[in-house]
């Protein structure tokens, strides 16, 4: 055994990765009243993601939940009311269908902020069940109350 080989052999360090049934995870309530629609989807992200945390692993799903309430008082700044699209297809030739952001936030007032946080995780399975863990509601009501979630400023 070389000098080297020994040396690397007493430096080594164990990578920590958590047990997914050790980690318990909070609940946060995030008001969007006046704020910009990016910025808290973007706070729910980073808090789904557990990226808040120490322990955060990136192939793990170490986050909280989130809830966000008033998600129909979120602003859009400059003419994205007018200029943002929001494109869906129907999987058939021609199924192309484009709505503009004020159309969508006027049909559906939680639909922007969904589509916003979705689109901010990560676009596989793990992103597909971050994606339940969050809950949007157009007005400043909400149905958690019994996981007691903690205010969570922006």
């Amino acid at each position: 055994v070389s000098m080297c080989e020994s040396y690397l052999e007493e430096t080594k360090v164990k990578t920590f990765i958590p047990n997914v049934g050790e980690m318990k995870p909070e609940w946060y309530v995030i008001d969007a009243a006046g704020k910009p629609l990016g910025r808290v989807a973007a706070a729910a992200a980073k808090l789904l993601r557990g990226k808040h945390k120490p322990q955060f692993t990136p192939f793990l799903e170490c986050g909280d939940h989130v809830i966000v309430v008033n998600a129909a008082k979120a602003v859009v700044t400059g003419a994205k009311a007018q200029q943002k699209l929001y494109r869906r297809h129907s999987g058939y030739p021609g199924g192309l269908k484009e709505s503009r952001y004020e159309e969508v936030a006027a049909r559906f007032p939680t639909r922007p902020m969904e589509l916003a946080i979705e689109g901010m995780l990560p676009h596989n399975r793990l992103g597909r069940k971050l994606a339940t863990n969050f809950r949007v509601y157009a007005g400043p009501e909400h149905q958690q109350q019994a996981q007691n979630p903690k205010p969570y400023e922006i």
